[in-house]
C-alpha cells in the first residue's frame, strides 16, 4: 500500500511477525516526517488486500498503535496519526528497545557477527540523517 510519499511493504520470511512489521513502519513514517499529524493510515480492509495479508494482522498492528497513543480511531472516518507529544530520552529508548532487539535476533539468525551488525547500523545511520 503507498499514499504519494509513503508506501507499507510486508516480508513474510523475514522472521518478524507481520503485524510488527507494520507496526515499525508507521512509527518509522511518523518519526520520519512522511506520515503527518492527522494523516489517515488506509482502511484494515484496503491495507490487507494490498498487502494479501489477513484483516486481523492490520487489525492487530492498528491496535497496538492505538493502545501506545500513536493513532486514534475516528469514527466513520479510520485511524488517524495523532500529534506526538514530547517524551524522555529514556522512554524513546524504552520505546525502541524490542525493535532493537528483533534486529539483534535476526542478525544473529544470520549469522553476523557484532561487528557486521555495528557497521550496518553505521551505514543505515549515515545515509539516513536525523531530520531534526
Amino acid at each position: 500500500m503507498q499514499n504519494s510519499s509513503w508506501s507499507f511493504e510486508v516480508h513474510p520470511q523475514s522472521g518478524v511477525p507481520i503485524f510488527r512489521q507494520l507496526v515499525e513502519q508507521v512509527r518509522r513514517l511518523i518519526l520520519s516526517g512522511k506520515l503527518a499529524a492527522g494523516e489517515l493510515l488506509p482502511s484494515v480492509r484496503q491495507l490487507a488486500s494490498d498487502l494479501q495479508i489477513n484483516m486481523m494482522t492490520v487489525s492487530k498492528a492498528y491496535s497496538l498503535l492505538e493502545a501506545e497513543g500513536i493513532v486514534e480511531r475516528v469514527r466513520g472516518t479510520g485511524m488517524r496519526v495523532v500529534e506526538l507529544k514530547p517524551t524522555t530520552v529514556a522512554q524513546r529508548q524504552a520505546e525502541l528497545r524490542p525493535s532493537v532487539e528483533d534486529l539483534v535476533t535476526r542478525a544473529r539468525q544470520l549469522n553476523l557477527t557484532d561487528e557486521q551488525l555495528q557497521s550496518l547500523l553505521k551505514a543505515v545511520l549515515k545515509s539516513n540523517p536525523n531530520p531534526s
